[in-house]
């Protein structure tokens, strides 16, 4: 079963606009496919560790930052 937590999606969508960036980007630059990344966007893909790192990277933000809620 798949964890999500609407407040980490929200975070995410937020961060991704705010830079201005679409969810190909963000999926290019974490080596991932677009689609998977709108699944975790939306709670419908499970998220690990060494991904949630490269996906915090491209927001120059700490894991913590992003995902802790979703790991609580």
């Amino acid at each position: 079963m798949v964890k999500s937590s609407t407040k980490v999606n929200f975070k995410l969508q937020n961060l991704r606009k705010s830079n201005n960036m679409s969810y190909e980007t963000v999926a290019k630059t974490v080596g991932i496919c677009k689609a998977y990344y709108w699944q975790i966007e939306n709670g419908n893909r499970r998220l690990y560790y060494d991904l949630a790192l490269k996906i915090a990277q491209v927001f120059n933000k700490k894991p913590d930052d992003i995902f802790y809620d979703y790991y609580k």
